[in-house]
């Protein structure tokens, strides 16, 4: 079984909590660095940047979406398993995205790969939803969202499918 607090995200914002401290920024410091890395992407598009609170409160949630998880994953240059005491996959570095592109979290294919894997183990989608300690819509949505999941879900399903998270991230414009 996996364990349903595998991912640390207290841990990952100690992480960014010391990076921060370490080279004298303020929260909205941090968040324009974690920004800036698709600077080139964000002046095209004309993104709103992510919010110095949106950090913030991973500490205090102690989860944040898989989406925003992948924003400072890049800026301190570590792999989602890392924040995980004993992951069953070793962490794979995250791919590299210039400033043209981020990091997203490609739900369909996570969708895709766990839906394969429970159809293979003939389970259903409450059997699925019971091992991985959420329920069965939180899986079956993975299908058609559009920005995110909880990462400590995605990091129990990643894990569950014996996978490094870096597998279900692309570079992208987007």
């Amino acid at each position: 079984m996996v364990s349903p607090h595998g991912f640390d995200a207290a841990a990952l914002f100690e992480a960014v909590d010391e990076r921060r401290q370490a080279e004298g920024l303020s929260w909205a410091g941090v968040t324009t660095a974690i920004w800036d890395e698709s600077c080139d992407l964000n002046a095209q598009r004309g993104d709103h940047p992510i919010s110095p609170d949106t950090i913030k409160h991973i500490g205090i949630r102690r989860d944040t979406s898989c989406q925003h998880a992948l924003f400072v994953l890049r800026w301190l240059g570590r792999a989602p398993e890392e924040f995980i005491a004993s992951p069953r996959v070793a962490g794979v570095a995250l791919p590299y995205a210039d400033p043209a592109h981020r990091l997203r979290w490609d739900l369909r294919a996570t969708y895709d790969a766990l839906n394969a894997a429970r159809t293979a183990r003939g389970a259903t989608w409450a059997q699925a939803a019971t091992r991985l300690h959420c329920t069965s819509n939180q899986l079956t949505g993975l299908r058609t969202a559009k920005f995110g999941a909880s990462m400590r879900l995605m990091m129990r399903i990643t894990q569950a499918l014996g996978r490094p998270a870096a597998d279900f991230v692309s570079v992208a414009t987007w």
